[in-house]
């Protein structure tokens, strides 16, 4: 599942200088839930050479989840939670569509 697959989507019509009109269709924006409404599977310590696709197939056997554990961490940069400043931090890798 996408983290977009419950966001509506929407279209503007776009309007060039010459005057030619065209219909753009684009996702409202997705407003991230809130970490506290995740149930926990896992906290992961991470280590030097993590990636977020391994560390959501190691525990959720499904690597394109890993959105999953950025918005369980808050995180709006992914790699963030698993670059060089975030070695021996602990990650919360939530049970997927499982909140409170």
């Amino acid at each position: 599942m996408s983290r977009y697959s419950d966001v509506e989507t929407t279209t503007y019509e776009s309007v060039a200088d010459d005057g030619t009109r065209r219909l753009v269709r684009h996702y409202r924006r997705r407003f991230p839930p809130d970490p506290a409404d995740h149930t926990t599977l896992a906290e992961h310590l991470v280590v030097p050479g993590d990636r977020l696709d391994l560390i959501s197939f190691r525990y959720t056997g499904d690597p394109l989840g890993f959105w999953r554990v950025c918005d369980a961490n808050a995180a709006l940069d992914p790699d963030a939670l698993v670059d060089d400043e975030a070695v021996g931090t602990e990650i919360v890798v939530p049970v997927p569509g499982v909140t409170g």
